[in-house]
């Protein structure tokens, strides 16, 4: 990231707080404080809130590129499904049965585990209406929870903008997204989450009142003097930079808690080389060991409300099958192992896990082995306070009451979102959504 990005004091409000990283310069610095600027030019820090223990946590899991659900709850009953896949298809045999009709694939016995103990609720045909099948744009939808894309920031952002009282600035540290870029659902007007790939990238190396830290600042004024909107005025420079200052020790406050309940010294990562040691290296991958590093920091205490993590390959229009199942059995013991390990530490009465993709695959698989974007496709509810099971009907794959070829959505996601506000994280759905939804019957309230 370059000085280049830091146009205006508008530009680094739109841009986020999220601090950052072991190589990070004062700019980007600037950058990831940016809400500092955005109230009362010096107005104070949040005040540290003792840890409520009972306080529920969201996890979000998003399965990037657009997971193929059809392949992921199987309609081993309907004879349309194996005609639509002739190579892709899961058989009978190859398949861990639900019911009569459905079925998760073998390699989904993560799943499958979560299903038989009561921990998981498969939510079918979810989608919106006239679905958009282009990653960016639906992920943004999702993200927006707003179809027609009237809204620029993230549902889970304007959670947190909503939950913060008066002028209060919202704790960057109340979300925490394990991913190299803030994601676009946890982005409020006010709020922006921690984000991070790994907790030795949580170390920052002090802002300098010359150098490229100066000339960034300085940048920030000019382009705020040329600025006429009068509700922005200009900070004092000198005054300003005290300010980012006393920020810079909150947030190296913050990356210092982080890296304890993960388990890791800053000081020690940068000095010594050190670097994360994952327990899981089982059949979880890459999102088992984030959801690991989670587990650790809901463990030690830390006051995060939501944690978002990101699995991604999930787009896969060629040689679809031996991939796909091997990120359907990745998906499944993560989750399997995060949700136990929760349990085994009394931790899971206060912990939802929510997966999302942006849209499923086409019914009929291409001329590659693989299958197109889609539409509708299931998503998965975890925890111990879900209602388990089925919600709602698998769509239909005849011919007729297909929507060009996709499944049609029959659960709208924002009924989900609305059930995830108002009876997990007890928040106002309609004012965080924008809007009032039917709510899902998810949870046993």
């Amino acid at each position: 990231m370059s000085d280049e990005l830091f146009f205006s004091r508008r530009e680094m409000l739109r841009r986020g707080a999220s601090l950052l990283s072991a190589a990070a310069t004062v700019p980007l610095f600037l950058d990831r404080t940016a809400l500092a600027l955005s109230g009362p030019s010096d107005s104070p820090g949040p005040k540290r809130k003792t840890r409520n223990d009972a306080s529920r946590i969201l996890v979000v899991v998003q399965l990037a590129g657009g997971n193929d659900g059809l392949n992921t709850v199987v309609p081993i009953g309907n004879d349309r499904y194996y005609q639509s896949r002739p190579s892709l298809a899961i058989r009978k045999d190859d398949a861990l049965s639900i019911n009569a009709d459905l079925a998760f694939p073998k390699s989904a016995e993560g799943l499958k585990s979560l299903y038989d103990d009561g921990l998981l609720a498969v939510v079918q045909g979810v989608g919106y209406p006239n679905p958009n099948r282009s990653h960016f744009v639906s992920t943004d939808i999702w993200s927006t929870a707003d179809p027609e894309e009237r809204i620029h920031n993230g549902w889970l952002g304007r959670y947190f903008d909503c939950e913060c009282k008066g002028s209060a600035r919202p704790d960057p540290k109340s979300g925490i997204a394990l991913t190299q870029e803030s994601p676009l659902a946890m982005q409020g007007a006010r709020f922006s989450p921690v984000s991070f790939n790994s907790p030795e990238e949580l170390s920052w190396r002090g802002p300098a009142a010359h150098g490229r830290g100066m000339a960034a600042f300085n940048k920030l004024n000019q382009s705020k003097r040329k600025n006429t909107r009068k509700t922005e005025a200009p900070l004092d420079q000198a005054g300003a930079l005290a300010y980012l200052e006393r920020m810079a020790m909150d947030a190296r406050a913050s990356a210092e808690e982080i890296q304890r309940a993960t388990g890791i010294d800053g000081a020690n990562s940068r000095n010594q080389g050190f670097r994360f040691r994952f327990q899981n290296r089982g059949r979880g991958g890459e999102l088992g060991q984030k959801l690991e590093m989670v587990k650790r920091m809901i463990a030690a205490g830390l006051d995060a409300r939501v944690y978002y993590v990101s699995m991604g390959g999930f787009d896969t229009h060629a040689q679809q099958a031996g991939r796909h199942q091997t990120l359907i059995t990745q998906l499944g013991e993560a989750l399997k192992d995060f949700t136990l390990s929760l349990k085994a530490d009394g931790l899971l009465d206060r912990v939802t896990i929510m997966t999302f993709s942006e849209f499923g695959r086409r019914v009929a698989e291409n001329g590659s082995q693989g299958t197109d974007h889609g539409a509708a496709a299931p998503l998965f509810i975890v925890g111990s306070s879900v209602r388990p099971g089925l919600h709602g009907e698998h769509p239909s794959l005849e011919p007729a009451d297909l929507d060009a070829g996709d499944l049609k959505w029959q659960v709208d996601f924002r009924s989900i979102y609305t059930a995830v506000l108002s009876d997990w994280l007890k928040a106002d759905a309609a004012k965080v959504l924008g809007g009032e939804y039917s709510k899902a019957a998810l949870f046993r309230v």
